[in-house]
């Protein structure tokens, strides 16, 4: 690095001059303004685009949006400041009112029509409304075939939206789902370069349930609504990069859109008293959802008139279901983790929090080896933190390194015992190592610390797993171990 681009780094935001300007078009046009109060987080993504396109500063970069090229340009910077994370199930207490109440709800209340309308915002690559169709799928069982069930995923990233008709998903994104589940829901996906390991293809039964569109939500607010038109609406984590106005804005253009009796989820720390001038809140376990004003609101403790029917028995592990990363100090627990939070290339977080955040925002994204490379340079001043080294562990299995995997693994439980989602994602890598005996201890170990904690209790590294659902799914795998072990 020359002496100047070391200047230029230094400075950052402040040194350069055309960065005020850029920023406030990016949030006219976006409506993000999540970005504010936070100059280096924008301008350390803006960097990536001025190192793409080979500019110096800001002021050669408008002159580019400006340009003849400015359009596709615009679109690239709207992918790269807005790129977040993703996993199947994300958000377990969502997915848990999904299944049991709000899904059934709906289609006990469109036995008639037989049609069901969903529609995932702000989708990023797609695991949402994948999960929602994997969902759907099961709740209906063998009468989907008569039903007309319609997935909208809308994202504001052409590349996001890109790797989600794709359908393929590195062991990153499913890192929390049993053997069973990948088997029943992917088919693996051969190596290439990049992906060593291989990965995982959504099958086709699941895949063709959900089309994409790019929407940027700033539209709602000038768009006129046009009419009830979805069931079930989720845009999940996705207003915090607004202001206030445009939030109330958005949630009321959303409301609009919702049919009588339909639902709308948010992210988990999103709701707002304001909301409720155009939707009434209907506390479910966990979580909170919303419905248009004058539904019913309270669930009815009768078992709902449509009785789910899975085409197949479900499977003996019950799903671990991913919810948000953890909180890094000093942000505010409505902060996604986000790429851009992460250090430069070769430059260690502040401290391993910081390093967690910006390997998980890498990973979340599909740049495996890339976080890889940062965890690797962080690892030289943070190697006795457990946690990075269980991420370690889970790199090294997307990257097809399992002998790395596990060793890093070990490492984890060596630092901390009582680390429960690493005793449990060791058993797992046993057992799919072929070593039943070893893959039990492990997750013996997962189960009686899980047994050993309050239930409702979240577990460290876990994406929102408390210690009951861990002890469930540890002690299936046990049971499945003890059954195929002569």
């Amino acid at each position: 690095m020359g002496p100047v681009e070391r200047t230029r780094r230094a400075g950052g935001a402040a040194a350069d001059a055309g960065f005020p300007v850029l920023k406030a078009r990016v949030i006219a046009r976006t409506g993000h303004n999540y970005y504010a109060d936070k100059d280096d987080l924008l301008h350390d993504r803006v960097r990536r685009r001025l190192k793409v396109c080979g500019l110096p500063d800001c002021t050669a970069y408008l002159a580019l949006l400006d340009g003849p090229g400015g359009r596709e340009e615009w679109v690239e910077l709207e992918a790269e400041i807005t790129i977040g994370e993703t996993f199947f199930f994300r958000y377990a207490e969502q997915f848990e009112a999904l299944r049991d109440t709000i899904l059934p709800d709906l289609i006990a209340a469109r036995r008639a029509t037989r049609t069901l309308r969903i529609w995932s915002a702000g989708c990023s690559t797609g695991a949402e409304p994948y999960s929602l169709a994997i969902l759907v799928h099961e709740l209906l069982g063998e009468a989907l075939p008569d039903w007309s069930v319609t997935i909208l995923g809308t994202d504001i990233s052409e590349a996001a939206l890109a790797t989600a008709r794709a359908a393929e998903f590195g062991p990153w994104a499913l890192r929390t789902l049993g053997e069973p589940e990948r088997v029943r829901w992917f088919r693996n996906t051969p190596a290439r370069p990049g992906q060593p390991r291989g990965g995982y293809a959504l099958r086709a039964v699941y895949r063709r349930m959900v089309r994409f569109e790019r929407q940027n939500l700033l539209a709602l607010i000038e768009a006129v609504a046009p009419g009830a038109a979805y069931d079930l609406i989720l845009c999940r984590n996705v207003l915090i990069y607004f202001s206030a106005d445009h939030v109330n804005r958005i949630v009321r253009a959303l409301g609009q859109r919702l049919e009588g009796g339909g639902w709308l989820l948010i992210g988990h720390a999103e709701p707002n008293p304001a909301f409720g001038q155009w939707l009434e809140p209907v506390a479910l376990p966990g979580t909170v959802a919303y419905r248009p004003t004058g539904t019913v609101t309270a669930p009815s403790s009768a078992p709902p008139a449509f009785v789910p029917a899975p085409v197949v028995p479900a499977p003996a592990v019950v799903p671990v279901v991913p919810a948000p990363p953890p909180v890094v100090v000093p942000a505010p627990a409505t902060r996604p983790s986000i790429e851009g939070d992460r250090p430069d290339d070769g430059e260690p977080g502040a401290s391993p929090a910081a390093l967690r955040d910006s390997v998980r925002s890498l990973a979340d994204s599909g740049k495996t080896a890339q976080a890889w490379r940062v965890l690797q340079e962080g690892l030289a001043a943070y190697g006795t933190d457990p946690a990075l080294r269980y991420y370690e562990g889970l790199l090294a299995l997307d990257l097809g390194r399992e002998a790395d995997a596990e060793q890093a693994l070990r490492r984890a439980l060596f630092l901390d015992r009582g680390f429960v989602m690493a005793h449990y994602q060791l058993g797992l890598l046993l057992a799919r190592s072929g070593r039943p005996s070893q893959a039990a201890r492990a997750l013996d170990n997962a189960l009686r610390l899980a047994q050993g904690l309050p239930p409702g209790m979240g577990l460290p590294e876990g994406d929102g797993v408390s210690a009951a659902r861990m002890a469930e799914n540890a002690r299936a795998l046990l049971a499945g171990i003890a059954g195929a072990t002569p």
